[in-house]
């Protein structure tokens, strides 16, 4: 019984503060531009909006069309549940945990990119496209950073590869799981969530023909996929299991915290990479995270 009320505990708290994380971001660029901005808990309001409103469908689209996103959303959700919460750890650990999580994340990328095709728009279809081409470098950079936590705990389980590198190794790792982050969260300069215009696109065009509940679950999806990220950024670096249960825990809220900051930042001092320089930073990335695979792997020769 225990187990079961740690785990709706974890999944509460996934749901309910998830959200903040773009919050954060939004009111942090609304600060560097000096205005006023929209309230912290904005993402709240526009999930309760848009889950009073009806569905609209294209007379071209399957089921698949509302049923991508749910299956898109509950995929993060459970990749979320797997990730250990500092010294909290997780209700769900196993060997291989880590391969799940990538697994269920590329999972919930095809329910978006499906959902995108069933409009039978060439529009959609230019996004999915996109987003499926960006995502086969990001998911490089993703993988060679778990290999660098694999190589130094000699773990594949989530609980227990969290170990902190070297110095050096952790911030090139903190650089590379940054940019990953950003590409893999669509936030600039590799995409704009706040912008429409029809040549700069790449995930939000994926959803524009989305209503109601399902554009909801979209939403809620994305930002529970960037604390998820964050997350992980700040266990990855962060020697928080080695604090005692409390203070880890706050530390890692102050990290999500502070890497919604700097994506803020981020945001609000670049602009928005040309299509053709974004393989190039996605690579410089992927970089990034190698260097502390090799550095590692040759401390254990």
């Amino acid at each position: 019984m225990s187990a079961i009320m740690d785990i709706l505990l974890r999944l509460l708290a996934w749901l309910v503060l998830a959200p903040l994380v773009p919050g954060v971001i939004n009111k942090v660029k609304a600060w560097v531009a000096c205005r006023q901005g929209p309230p912290v808990l904005q993402l709240y309001y526009d999930l309760a909006r848009l889950w009073r409103k009806g569905v609209v469908v294209s007379t071209l689209a399957s089921p698949g069309f509302v049923i991508a996103p749910a299956v898109a959303w509950v995929a993060v959700v459970g990749a979320a549940l797997l990730l250990p919460l500092a010294g909290a750890g997780t209700p769900v650990s196993f060997d291989g945990d880590v391969l799940l999580l990538i697994y269920l994340l590329a999972l919930a990328r095809f329910c978006t990119a499906w959902g995108a095709m069933e409009t039978g728009s060439a529009f959609e279809g230019m996004g999915a496209a996109r987003e499926v081409s960006y995502a086969v470098l990001a998911e490089v950079g993703i993988i060679t950073a778990v290999l660098t936590l694999v190589v130094q705990s000699g773990s594949i389980s989530l609980s227990s590869m969290f170990a902190p590198l070297p110095g050096p190794s952790a911030a090139l790792l903190a650089v590379g799981l940054f940019i990953i982050l950003l590409a893999e969260n669509c936030r600039v300069p590799f995409d704009d969530p706040n912008t429409h215009l029809e040549l700069t696109m790449i995930h939000e065009v994926m959803v524009l023909d989305h209503s109601g509940p399902p554009l909801a679950m979209i939403l809620h999806g994305a930002s529970i996929k960037l604390m998820l990220f964050a997350a992980l950024l700040a266990q990855t670096v962060l020697p928080l299991a080695e604090l005692p249960l409390a203070a880890s825990v706050a530390v890692l809220a102050l990290a999500v915290l502070l890497t919604a900051v700097a994506v803020g930042l981020v945001e609000s001092l670049t602009a928005r990479l040309a299509f053709r320089r974004v393989p190039l930073l996605l690579t410089i990335g992927f970089l990034f995270c190698l260097f502390p695979l090799l550095l590692t792997w040759m401390g254990d020769i």
